[in-house]
């Protein structure tokens, strides 16, 4: 199939070209030259754990938070449900002020704003104060992410060394959710909950130096203009999908806090797609979700954010109920799957992606995600973390590495110098909300598994525990679900063979 690059694509800075032989600097999309491209990929890589450790390190610090703030059960989720809204919700709008404002800009100021909040929720005094300061880490984190991402993008124009960034960057997307239970079981057991925000400060210091010494603007000459109707109508829509699909979790899926949300959501979202095609200066040009490959990348980032819950949560739940691991032995149990993630992102984009393309490695990594999905579902109460849980783990986290650090690089690979902001934000957008809904259908499967086994049963530990399996296998094998249609819709919408921004014969444009 022709692959000759889409000129809306493709209009990127005219003096981009692909890096001497001599290793020497590569020319910069906002002006300068990337003689520290390296350590720019380093900042940028703490500043993206920072903001994806967070989602996980916040749930190990709840209960603790829980006691010592004294909110009900009730209320808990809206530590989590905070965050998910306003950073899901502002994630393009995010991506645009990138592009408008410039990008080094963004990224340092996301970094302060997201360090503030972190340190205003650590010393929340109120339930009330710990919400707001959520929310606020996550809107900070919606500058931050898309900005983090785009920067990335536009420092690394050459295929090869871009494969080897995407790898890195990759990896730590999978696997920041899992460093993240292990550095706040670390943190929660050994020092308080608080320190589990407080961290973040230095996560944030180290990268605002790094950022402020090494990044340049990164704002294009022809910067767009900001289409304030579009990110009405899409901010809103995000905000109804995200908060329809928490209510689910508390309320049922009857009630109009889950259902009149979703409807609204979706009407919004179809009102924000309608106007993009008459818009004059558009927030989400459709030609960036629109391209096939990228358009596969952004649905590939959406399944696995759903699908991903199905270890994280539920597996958490396991090792710490089940198998009573504590909760640092929770997080070195997940080292594994990391390290399997970060071994499969680097292979798969040096060596694998370059030569076969996106079209026979994301569906393999879906594919493997199901089998360990379904390796998952024979856990039972009697079984072994040696024997049982590590093997499909490892298998899970070489399917993932597979699937985000191709993903992420198809969907922003050859994108036009001022999209890269909105394009890196569908990637965070896509991740973000499919999570949140993973973590709705998923929570509310499982429980409705465990009522049912429930009825007739003496309320005995053991049933409670046998329960508590049923439940799990439940969420597995609706993760299986997920990752199924994901092999379905990346085996059929990308496009075969490498393309030629990845093997390296599009190198001259980003």
């Amino acid at each position: 199939m022709d692959r000759s690059p889409d000129p809306a694509q493709t209009d990127a800075e005219p003096g981009i070209r692909s890096s001497p032989p001599d290793g020497g600097s590569v020319p910069y999309a906002g002006g300068g030259r990337h003689e520290h491209r390296w350590l720019i990929l380093a900042v940028i890589g703490l500043a993206q754990l920072m903001v994806v450790l967070d989602a996980t390190i916040v749930n190990i610090a709840l209960p603790s938070a829980q006691q010592d703030l004294g909110f009900s059960d009730g209320n808990r989720q809206w530590i989590v449900t905070a965050y998910s809204l306003a950073f899901g919700s502002l994630l393009l709008l995010g991506g645009r002020i990138a592009d408008l404002v410039g990008r080094k800009a963004v990224f340092l100021t996301g970094l302060i704003g997201f360090a503030v909040a972190s340190a205003l929720g650590g010393a929340a005094t109120s339930f009330e104060m710990l919400v707001a300061a959520r929310a606020l880490q996550g809107a900070f984190g919606a500058l931050l992410a898309p900005a983090a991402l785009s920067l990335l993008t536009t420092t690394f124009t050459d295929p090869k060394e871009r494969a080897k960034a995407f790898g890195i960057y990759g990896a730590i997307a999978g696997a920041g959710g899992a460093v993240g239970l292990l550095l706040g079981g670390v943190l929660t057991e050994y020092l308080d909950w608080r320190w589990c925000l407080f961290v973040n400060l230095a996560f944030a210091a180290f990268a605002f130096l790094g950022g402020l010494r090494l990044l340049h603007g990164g704002r294009p000459a022809d910067r767009p203009k900001l289409d304030v109707p579009g990110t009405i109508l899409v901010s809103a829509g995000l905000f109804c999908i995200v908060y329809g699909f928490s209510n689910a979790e508390t309320h049922d899926w009857s009630s109009f806090a889950t259902w009149g949300f979703l409807v609204i959501g979706a009407l919004l979202l179809a009102a924000f797609a309608w106007f993009e095609t008459r818009a004059a200066h558009p927030l989400l040009p459709l030609r960036v979700p629109l391209d096939r490959d990228r358009g596969a990348s952004y649905l590939a980032m959406f399944i696995a954010g759903a699908g991903m819950f199905g270890v994280f949560l539920f597996l958490t739940y396991y090792l710490q109920q089940i198998l009573e691991f504590s909760p640092v032995q929770t997080g070195v149990a997940f080292l594994p799957m990391v390290a399997c993630m970060i071994f499969s992102s680097m292979v798969t984009q040096n060596s694998l992606a370059p030569k076969f393309g996106p079209k026979p490695i994301v569906p393999l990594g879906m594919a493997l995600a199901v089998g360990a999905m379904i390796w998952l579902t024979f856990l039972d109460i009697d079984s072994t973390y040696a024997g049982h849980v590590l093997p499909p783990t490892m298998v899970m986290g070489l399917g993932m590495g597979m699937i985000f650090a191709t993903a992420m690089n198809l969907a922003t690979s050859g994108i036009a110098t001022h999209d890269a902001g909105v394009a890196s934000a569908m990637v965070n957008t896509s991740q973000q909300v499919g999570g949140s809904i993973g973590t709705a259908l998923l929570n509310t499967l499982a429980t409705t598994a465990a009522t049912s086994y429930l009825v007739g049963k003496r309320p005995t530990p053991l049933v409670r525990a046998q329960a508590a399996i049923e439940s799990y296998s439940t969420a597995y094998w609706w993760s299986a679900a997920f990752f199924g249609v994901g092999f379905i819709v990346t085996l059929l919408l990308y496009r075969p063979g490498a393309p030629k921004v990845m093997s390296g014969e599009g190198a001259t444009h980003m």
